[in-house]
């Protein structure tokens, strides 16, 4: 399901109340392959529940550029939404999810190991409430830069 900031603070309060434990991940999710999949698929492992912020169009043009996102915010969240192991999805504006992470104050945070731990957004938030960050492995050969690039070649 495809939450705005009120539903998504009403949705975490109701699944708090059930004593779900409750994972949080991040990002752009453009141009999804297996490796989103399969990463997504790890981040829910370690929950009961699991939210995926995903960047406004405006967040991803002023983070990757004009020519990003290929897939409108809205098509982006609904794809997501669609996987099993997505349980909900909210858009957010700012270029970082500190705002969202704060709201959802997630008891697990997702990141992609190819981020140093030091420059997760949201670490500290997560850790002084007792929650954990854990680095997911990024799989290999999966990049929807690289996708990018391979069709604008052809």
């Amino acid at each position: 399901m495809i939450l705005d900031a009120a539903e998504l603070e009403a949705f975490v309060r109701e699944q708090r109340a059930r004593g779900r434990r409750i994972a949080f991940t991040n990002g752009v999710f453009d141009i999804l392959h297996p490796g989103h999949l399969r990463y997504l698929q790890a981040a829910r492992a370690h929950g009961d529940v699991l939210i995926v912020g995903v960047n406004s169009d405006a967040s991803v043009r002023r983070n990757k550029g004009r020519d990003r996102p290929i897939n409108s915010e809205r098509e982006r969240a609904e794809v997501l939404a669609a996987f099993e192991c997505v349980d909900a999805v909210s858009v957010f504006d700012e270029d970082t999810p500190a705002d969202i992470i704060a709201r959802v104050q997630p008891d697990v945070l997702v990141k992609g190991a190819d981020w140093p731990t030091d420059q997760i957004v949201g670490r500290e938030t997560v850790e002084a409430r007792g929650g954990v960050v854990i680095r997911e492995p990024v799989e290999r050969g999966y990049s929807t830069s690289a996708i990018i690039e391979k069709v604008r070649s052809l």
